[in-house]
């Protein structure tokens, strides 16, 4: 039975995680043109309350099998924590469609991207999390027989990050790339973030909020773990040293490097030996600015934020790292399979990827995605700007 402190402990967890969103909103303000900078906002906002009403009348069930409306007389049990795990867990769901959105800024409809976030908040995203923490369809009882080990993701480098990073690249391909980004003779035409300080406001919330996000997935408070913090710390600090030295100072890089190590150590920071953490937040920030640098400027895709580099890959990663190194061998816990990992890991890219190319794909044959070439020179969704700059009345 759950008491005062766990209802306490989760809810706390709830906020600093909702504070994240914060985060995103100003790290997308200080990349995209200046001109777009309101768009950025209402979207972040907007975004988590359609996630907010996805979750709870569809996406909460599907992955846990929960129905608010039938156990009306038990939500106070336990001082109410059903509700409050309800609310710390929307606060994932509701930060897939936070990572699209800096994926494919500044030339995306504002509406048929609330209906985008409304699926993948009320069905995409709580597939996968119900099959990674809820046991669905007995994949994780299976992984766990034949591999010796279920699949471990204990804060969601896979299930949140991961799953958000391939449905904005399904997202981005199905956009193309904003209008002068690219000459038609391959040249490169870079638009450089429009505000340094925003930027880095927005990774410095994002790094704090983080805390809540890794630790406060114990869900009570038995379970809250220093080996968490301490792990989410050196990955940070990997990621921020490496994505610095490889990246040459830039200060994009430098403040998107403690992101990507945060990002790796969501799923093994329970079982690792910190120094396995400082490494894999290393890696993390290595694989971030290369990874980023490739797709920008040889592949050609125009992912503004990065985010597929960022969660998408840096997840996939982070959730390889739990299996290497939480092995006991390593430094580790044990507890952990490598292959399941790996199949885990296919399986909520496949998910992701497939899900978010199918509902991107069917919106924008049904109603478009890309704003006019007008549109994106104005600014983003011209409604969004005419509703803001409308004065007050007197």
């Amino acid at each position: 039975m759950h008491n005062a402190n766990d209802v306490l402990f989760i809810l706390l967890g709830a906020i600093m995680v909702l504070a994240m969103h914060a985060g995103f909103a100003f790290l997308e303000v200080g990349t995209v043109r200046k001109k777009n900078q309101v768009n950025a906002l209402v979207k972040i906002i907007m975004d988590f309350a359609i996630s907010t009403i996805a979750y709870f009348f569809i996406g909460y069930s599907i992955a846990y099998g929960v129905d608010f409306f039938k156990a009306a007389p038990t939500l106070i049990d336990g001082n109410g924590y059903a509700l409050v795990k309800f609310f710390f867990l929307l606060t994932f769901a509701a930060a897939i469609p936070a990572i699209v959105s800096g994926g494919i800024a500044e030339r995306a409809k504002f509406n048929p991207q609330l209906i985008a976030t409304f699926m993948l908040a009320g069905f995409i995203y709580p597939l996968f999390e119900g099959i990674s923490w809820n046991n669905l369809f007995g994949f994780q009882a299976w992984l766990a027989a034949n591999f010796g080990a279920s699949f471990h993701d204990f804060a969601g480098s896979i299930v949140v990050h991961a799953v958000g990073g391939w449905i904005a690249l399904a997202a981005v391909l199905h956009l193309g790339p904003r209008h002068g980004r690219y000459g038609k003779k391959g040249e490169i035409y870079a638009h450089p973030p429009s505000n340094i300080p925003f930027l880095a406001l927005g990774a410095w919330i994002l790094t704090v909020g983080w805390f809540g996000f890794n630790v406060m997935s114990a869900q009570q408070i038995e379970g809250i773990s220093g080996l968490v913090a301490v792990n989410s710390l050196m990955a940070m600090v990997g990621g921020t040293l490496v994505a610095c030295l490889v990246g040459r100072n830039d200060p994009g890089f430098v403040h998107n490097g403690p992101l990507a190590g945060l990002v790796a150590i969501c799923a093994g920071s329970d079982i690792m030996h910190p120094l396995g953490a400082l490494i894999t937040g290393g890696i993390a920030g290595g694989l971030f600015v290369y990874a980023f640098t490739l797709t920008q400027n040889k592949w050609k895709i125009d992912d503004v934020l990065g985010v597929w580099p960022l969660h998408g890959l840096c997840g996939v990663w982070g959730g390889i790292a739990a299996g290497i190194f939480g092995q006991v061998a390593l430094g580790g816990l044990g507890g952990v399979s490598l292959s399941s990992q790996l199949i885990g890991t296919a399986l909520g890219i496949s998910i992701a990827f497939i899900g978010g190319y199918v509902v991107y794909g069917t919106l924008k044959k049904v109603m478009g995605l890309r704003l006019s070439q007008e549109q994106e020179y104005d600014g983003a969704d011209l409604s969004i700007h005419k509703i803001s700059a409308t004065p007050a009345n007197d």
